[in-house]
């Protein structure tokens, strides 16, 4: 296991403690979207640009980087591997952990020399000088390969400069692109890549990757706290994501979840005290994680509800949608014009 990531250290969409998608080498549940890279191996059918698609934490890096270790270490071979694991020593898997192999680069948001803080999108000065491997030589005659996490923050002339590249590629190049929302990438770059759609885990295959975490990860919580309880209870929320599933290892975090969930069982009749007291609570300066936790849990409960009534009228189905886009602009409007956050969170039960 890596050693810990201090704070200081985390790269964008990191959780502390936890392996790096690059550091890591097991791949929890998604053996039919490894085995479409393994069969395209085999066949010597590699397309040379992916898109990896799929909700957050779900292992969609994890495979990219899986996938580029097995190609800069073995190639293509003949036949089908029987898997694309490398073994954690082997010195290929240490450069790409290190980000120090020739033939591999890591598109991603990344602070500039000298700046305070990192970019909320992927600049085209970033894809540019990342790019730049596909105009030189391979170091070895081997795969270049590109491994764009994510694909959601590249800005548009950042996306162009990929688009280039991928459009007219050198022999032998590989274009891994993450994508946690596909449909919202360019057009013209989801043409040119075979897509890959990969499933959310399942509530044991979520709860197995808890359990493996150490006293010192998943948020820092002491191994004390992770209790069997809480690790299921975790993995039941979680959706099939791993990195949501990292956030509910907090007692606090899950608490709100079960309190809302708890007055909106309640109907249209939900006990304004306790409905108040939790307004109160997330109206705190140091509240902002709890808040956008009670939000999250009300518009997924309101999608439940909309998918499972689909046999319903027409006009129950959107008062649903209506009371789900009500909830989403109050807390929008709170959030642009600095709103006390109580009126927000009362509304919610209202609705």
């Amino acid at each position: 296991m890596p050693p810990e990531k201090g704070d200081d250290e985390l790269e964008p969409g990191e959780i502390p403690g936890v392996p790096r998608p690059r550091e890591q080498t097991d791949l929890l549940g998604q053996e039919a979207a490894e085995r479409a890279f393994r069969e395209a191996i085999g066949a010597g059918r590699l397309h040379h640009a992916w898109l990896i698609g799929g909700p957050k934490g779900i292992g969609k890096a994890t495979l990219a980087f899986r996938v580029a270790r097995h190609l800069l270490a073995r190639g293509d071979g003949a036949g089908v591997p029987d898997s694309l694991a490398l073994p954690p020593g082997h010195t290929v898997a240490r450069q790409v952990a290190g980000l120090s192999h020739p033939n591999l680069v890591l598109l991603r948001r990344q602070k500039a020399p000298g700046a305070k803080t990192v970019p909320t999108q992927i600049g085209v000065d970033a894809a540019r000088r990342a790019l730049h491997l596909f105009s030189a030589t391979s170091a070895d005659a081997g795969y270049r390969i590109c491994i764009v996490d994510c694909a959601d923050e590249l800005n548009l002339a950042s996306a162009n400069a990929l688009l280039k590249v991928i459009e007219e590629p050198p022999p032998r190049s590989l274009f891994l692109i993450v994508s946690h929302a596909p449909g919202r990438l360019l057009p013209t770059i989801r043409s040119r890549c075979r897509r890959l759609a990969l499933r959310p885990l399942a509530t044991g295959e979520v709860a197995r990757v808890l359990r493996s975490l150490g006293p010192a990860q998943a948020g820092k919580l002491p191994q004390a706290v992770m209790s069997p309880e809480l690790i299921e209870r975790a993995a039941s929320l979680s959706e099939g994501s791993v990195a949501r599933a990292i956030d509910l290892l907090d007692p606090d975090t899950i608490g709100v979840v079960d309190e809302v969930e708890a007055l909106l069982d309640q109907g249209d009749r939900p006990d304004w005290r306790r409905a108040l007291k939790l307004a109160e609570r997330l109206a705190g300066r140091d509240a902002d994680g709890l808040y956008a936790t009670a939000l999250d849990t009300v518009q997924r409960r309101l999608a439940a509800e909309i998918a499972h009534r689909q046999g319903e009228p027409p006009s129950r189905l959107a008062a649903l949608a209506d009371a789900a886009e009500r909830a989403a602009k109050a807390a929008r409007e709170a959030q642009v014009y600095n709103l006390d956050r109580r009126p927000v969170v009362l509304s919610l039960f209202g609705a």
